[in-house]
């Protein structure tokens, strides 16, 4: 690691992009030179109680934001002036129209999951291909459900356990501060095609994965439940498939017999245990619900889509400016950082 810290920005203080921002304040190595938006809300507001110094992400909103009593410190272009990346939140689509913008300012990026792989020709996931990203321009942080299933699974293939997957994903109708907005209220809508999307996403960045994903959305808006049913290489020990993901990184494991006995459980946990905005980072495995039945493993996890990518973004950065050449040290460092845990009721 250099001691010159990265200067990095946030474009677009969403539901990502706050989190991202809180993440690199607390990094040793990195400067948060400030974070750009169009809206003139709450959520900006509370950017400038923080202290965070704000930019116009359009021009064009530079008044409105003026107007509604946030002080702007300049314009997206004058923000790109002084970073070396910046990690883009903004959107669906809007992140690819910003691409040439940023080019064009000798900036990296990090994109989000929302954007297609194709823009970068790079997705992310730290554990799975960190290495791949040293020095590259651009790179895409996956999904939340993508970079879950990425992580359990080559924690299985790591262990040379993986042969095939077949996973059924039980997705949050919105986010939940959109609740008042839109919804889904007493029903479940499959999605129309299989696979779901999730499971090709996997393969752009583990292109060896035999993995198959179908998904419903259901009516509920906090995190995302998986069901996976597993073909090992072999017959296997329940010990054998719970060590495999016990060595992997941000994988912790929960238990029904602890009381964790849904997904609003977890949650809860999360703010006993003093989570910043109650967030879980790590992947939640019910541990006491795994199954092994010769050469098949069935399980069960949650997914909390509002902060599983966080320490994925501030490894990327690590990546793609070179300031930490090896993977598993820049995760290390990270979830030392923030706090991650492997387990959250037993040290």
């Amino acid at each position: 690691m250099t001691n010159k810290k990265i200067k990095a920005a946030v474009n677009g203080y969403g539901i990502i992009g706050k989190r991202v921002a809180d993440a690199i304040k607390l990094q040793p190595d990195m400067e948060l030179v400030g974070v750009a938006d169009v809206e003139s809300d709450y959520r900006v507001k509370a950017a400038v109680v923080l202290g965070l110094p704000i930019y116009a992400s359009l021009p064009e909103k530079s008044n409105e934001m003026k107007d509604a009593g946030i002080p702007i410190a300049g314009n997206l272009d004058d923000l790109l002036k002084q970073i070396d990346i910046i990690v883009d939140c903004t959107p669906k689509g809007i992140g690819a129209k910003n691409l040439e913008l940023y080019k064009k300012a000798g900036v990296k990026v990090i994109y989000q999951g929302d954007e297609k792989h194709s823009l970068t020709g790079h997705s992310f996931v730290a554990q799975a291909n960190y290495e791949t990203a040293l020095g590259l321009d651009a790179t895409r942080v996956v999904s939340c459900n993508t970079t879950s299933t990425v992580r359990t699974l080559t924690a299985l293939r790591n262990a040379d356990l993986l042969k095939k997957a077949r996973g059924v994903l039980i997705r949050r109708a919105t986010d939940p501060w959109e609740s008042d907005h839109s919804g889904i209220m007493n029903t479940v809508v499959p999605e129309p095609h299989i696979p779901s999307h999730q499971g090709p996403d996997a393969q752009t960045v583990v292109p060896e994965l035999d993995v198959i994903t179908m998904a419903v959305k259901a009516s509920h808006t906090q995190t995302h439940n998986h069901y996976w049913v597993v073909e090992l290489t072999h017959d296997a020990s329940r010990d054998e498939v719970l060590a495999a993901f016990n060595a992997a990184s941000r994988i912790a494991f929960i238990r029904m017999s602890d009381g964790i006995v849904a997904l609003n459980s977890t949650i809860e946990l999360m703010k006993d245990l003093g989570r910043p905005r109650g967030d879980m980072w790590e992947v939640a495995l019910w541990e006491d619900v795994l199954t092994v039945n010769g050469n098949e493993v069935y399980y069960t996890y949650q997914v909390y889509n509002e902060a599983i990518v966080v320490p994925e973004s501030i490894d990327a950065i690590c990546a793609l400016i070179g300031t930490v050449k090896d993977g598993s040290e820049s995760i290390r460092i990270t979830d030392e950082v923030i706090g991650m845990r492997k387990e959250f009721l037993y040290e």
